[in-house]
């Protein structure tokens, strides 16, 4: 049972702690997708709740237009910690109103999402100055992802994805996160590059309560991948594993003529 709740809140978009942007916008606290693997789960404990991961949701009423004068000339991402295209949004329209409001702001604007219902707002993505939109696949296995999260099937994940290209929008495919032996990453490329113009990388991190997790659901479901699993995450040969795989990446992306980011060592990354 899904608990939802409106909170009003300030300014919506805030300075970010991400790499890649100035400015994050979460239009929501948690996400109805309730993917087994995310790093977000964290957000449970600021947000005072006791529902599990997924079963709670936090519709932010900002008492204050966007800012437009402090975003412009910025980089914008929609979303760090939750999906602004999750399928309450239907609703609320909550990101709808966000992404009016930019149609004439000269900013880079980036909507990542695994949902098929951001086609709602071509209208208004096609308005927008610098958009590139992320869906995040990392599987073509429709069975695996079922058993991950709750957001849109692949197969409307990757019609969305076209129907953006077509409109003119930049794509980008977030393989995120790279599941060690089961996330085929040349069978996805070959299966997508018509409409899609970069790929994002990123590795499978295992922290906190998740980890556990993961860990079982390898074990019971892919128990000729569990022994791998304990040596990448709890054997400390998971450098060597991901570096080995960068680098196949990386070779595959050159030689195919492939644009590309690599997201793995977030450490690194962030010390950047």
């Amino acid at each position: 049972m899904m608990k939802i709740d409106k909170i009003k809140t300030g300014d919506i978009a805030t300075k970010s702690k991400l790499p890649a942007s100035d400015f994050v916008i979460n239009p929501y606290v948690g996400c109805p997708h309730a993917c087994k693997y995310c790093y977000a789960r964290f957000m449970r404990r600021f947000a005072n709740h006791s529902e599990p991961w997924g079963e709670f949701l936090d519709v932010k009423i900002s008492d204050r237009p966007l800012n437009l004068k402090k975003l412009t000339g910025k980089s914008i991402f929609l979303s760090s910690v939750t999906d602004c295209y999750n399928k309450y949004e239907k609703e609320f329209g909550i990101t709808r109103g966000i992404l009016e409001q930019m149609t004439d702001l000269n900013a880079g604007i980036t909507i990542s999402t695994k949902s098929d219902l951001i086609l709602r707002d071509m209208d208004i993505l096609k308005r927008l100055k610098n958009l590139t939109v992320a869906f995040s696949i990392n599987t073509l296995d429709e069975d695996f992802r079922k058993d991950m999260d709750k957001a849109s099937p692949i197969k409307d994940r990757l019609a969305a994805l076209g129907a953006l290209y077509d409109n003119g929008i930049r794509t980008v495919l977030f393989m995120s996160p790279i599941f060690p032996h089961i996330t085929d990453f040349a069978e996805i490329i070959e299966a997508t590059r018509d409409y899609v113009r970069r790929y994002w990388f990123e590795n499978l991190n295992l922290r906190g309560g998740y980890k556990g997790v993961i860990l079982d659901y390898i074990k019971t479901k892919r128990p000729d991948l569990y022994g791998e699993y304990l040596d990448i995450f709890c054997g400390g040969k998971g450098d060597d594993y991901w570096n080995d795989l960068e680098k196949s990446i990386a070779g595959y992306c050159a030689e195919n003529g492939v644009a590309f980011d690599m997201f793995f060592h977030h450490d690194r990354i962030r010390k950047k």
